[in-house]
C-alpha cells in the first residue's frame, strides 16, 4: 500500500487450552523462535515474545496490510501444528488478550515479556491475565473471562 503509514504495536497474550502446562522449559525458547519465525512470513516485526509453560506473550508490530486476527490466527495455527508434529498434545486456548502499545513504552514492555518466568514466582497467569484487562479497562464476565 503506498502513501500508507501506520504503527500498530500490539501486547498479544494467550494460553494453552485450558492452561494446560504443555510448554516445557528446554521447549521454550524453540517455540518462541518458532512464533517470531512466522511473524516474519507473515511480514509482523517481533520486539519481544516470552511466556511460561501455559501462555505466550509476543510484542508485535503489524503491518497496514495485515489486521490483527489474520496475525493471530497464523500464529496459533502454524505454532499448534508445529507442536503436534513433535507427537506432543497442544491446543492453544480459542481466545486472546490484543492491548495497544505506546512507542515510548516498548522497553517497559519488552521488560515484562522477557521476565515472565521472575513474574510469575510471585502471580499466577489468571492473576496476571485479570490485572492486564483491568489495567487496559477492558471489560469481562468473570465467567467467561479464562474459558
Amino acid at each position: 500500500m503506498s502513501h500508507s503509514y501506520s504503527q500498530n504495536i500490539i501486547h498479544l497474550v494467550f494460553s494453552t487450552k485450558g492452561r494446560a502446562k504443555l510448554i516445557n522449559e528446554a521447549l521454550q525458547p524453540k517455540l518462541w523462535a518458532y512464533i517470531v519465525g512466522i511473524c516474519k512470513n507473515e511480514g509482523v516485526f517481533v520486539h519481544a515474545a516470552g511466556g511460561t509453560d501455559d501462555h505466550l506473550h509476543c510484542m508485535i508490530q503489524l503491518p497496514a496490510t495485515l489486521s490483527l486476527a489474520q496475525a493471530i490466527n497464523a500464529i496459533k495455527s502454524n505454532s499448534s501444528r508445529w507442536m503436534r508434529q513433535s507427537s506432543r498434545l497442544f491446543v492453544w486456548q480459542e481466545g486472546y488478550a490484543a492491548f495497544s502499545v505506546s512507542a515510548s513504552l516498548l522497553p517497559t514492555v519488552s521488560r515484562y515479556i522477557e521476565n515472565q518466568k521472575a513474574h510469575h514466582r510471585k502471580m499466577s497467569f489468571a492473576e496476571e491475565f485479570r490485572a492486564l484487562l483491568k489495567k487496559h479497562g477492558v471489560e469481562y464476565d468473570t465467567r467467561f473471562v479464562l474459558g
